[in-house]
């Protein structure tokens, strides 16, 4: 993530709505990708320092759960990002609009990295056939007067990411970490792992590229539910640790696959507000996977031992081999394709 400052240098941040220090209307600029300070105009305009003129997305205005803007001049009335939303959580129960705001800002983080990689990025309404949309969802756990379904999974198919609501609260998410035996299990990692699903399938892999999945993931083709039967009935095989970044990622290819990208996006988000804040000399797009993987190895040790000095978890409690390694390898060459295409489509 990088360093946003307000028109007074105040130090601000990602999801600010205000400035502490100026009290400066503050919003995020989805096609700069910066944040704006701002005066409001009239009938809702707000203008920056430049004269760009913004209004808001109404996710804002309703609900306070969104600070992206929208140029004055859009027809539209939600952002860039609260376009892709397809269903959220019934906003009469006033603890979902709390959850609402955590998913909008995990989801705004994880969309800031697919735009900062260059990936093609559009919403199921606009393209069915091609699009992304997400679906935040309840099941009878936190409102069994409304929803008949015991429990809704979050996972991926045909274009949509389903995300459990549960997820956004703090005490259930550690319940069910602690009972599947995780390591690491946050509402943004559930989104970049889900998005690692989505990229695979828009990338529709030649055959060549598929060959080299299988000699690197396994074959995608093995029986799916099957495979996550057998996990979840007898638990990781031994010695995982040598193989895979985490336990769930040796269920099945599809989910080693889904696994080493969200860990990838999760490394570059890291790495480059590392080297905003000063911490490392490089960031991520200027140096190659190796060095990544070199650099973060040494970061995360600190991390870790200053969540430890702090009486926390480690903040990255994985092991990249030297196999887990050439998975990352893998992950950004097809990074660099969905790039490249994205950059060919724009220049269409």
């Amino acid at each position: 993530m990088k360093a946003f400052h307000c028109q007074c240098s105040q130090a601000i941040f990602f999801d600010s709505s205000y400035c502490i220090n100026c009290n400066a209307i503050l919003g995020f600029d989805p096609v700069e990708l910066e944040m704006r300070a701002l005066s409001p105009e009239s009938d809702g305009v707000l203008r920056d320092a430049a004269g760009r003129l913004y209004r808001y997305c109404r996710n804002r205005l309703d609900y306070g759960v969104c600070n992206w803007l929208i140029a004055a001049g859009d027809d539209a009335t939600l952002c860039k990002s609260c376009e892709f939303n397809r269903m959220i959580v019934n906003l009469g129960n006033p603890r979902n609009v709390r959850r609402w705001q955590r998913f909008e800002t995990a989801k705004k983080r994880l969309f800031f990295t697919l735009m900062r990689l260059g990936l093609p990025l559009v919403n199921g309404f606009d393209d069915p056939k091609n699009g992304l949309m997400l679906d935040f969802i309840e099941d009878q756990r936190s409102s069994p007067w409304l929803y008949p379904e015991a429990f809704v999974h979050t996972g991926y198919y045909g274009g949509v990411i389903t995300i459990n609501a549960l997820e956004a609260d703090d005490a259930m998410r550690e319940s069910v970490k602690d009972e599947m035996n995780e390591r690491y299990r946050t509402l943004l990692g559930h989104l970049r792992h889900e998005s690692g699903h989505y990229y695979w399938t828009l990338l529709n892999a030649d055959p060549e590229t598929r060959a080299r999945f299988t000699v690197v993931f396994g074959d995608e083709r093995a029986d799916y539910r099957a495979a996550l039967d057998a996990h979840y009935a007898g638990g990781p095989p031994a010695g995982w640790e040598n193989r895979y970044i985490s336990a769930y990622a040796s269920a099945h290819p599809s989910e080693d696959w889904a696994e080493t990208w969200g860990h990838y996006l999760h490394i570059y988000d890291a790495l480059e507000t590392a080297a905003t804040c000063g911490a490392i000399e490089q960031s991520p797009e200027t140096i190659d996977i190796d060095t990544r993987i070199l650099v973060w190895q040494r970061l995360s040790i600190v991390l870790n031992e200053l969540n430890r000095s702090s009486g926390l978890a480690d903040a990255y409690p994985f092991l990249l081999n030297a196999v887990v390694a050439e998975k990352f390898r893998f992950v950004d060459g097809i990074i660099h394709q969905l790039r490249q295409r994205n950059l060919a489509g724009a220049g269409h």
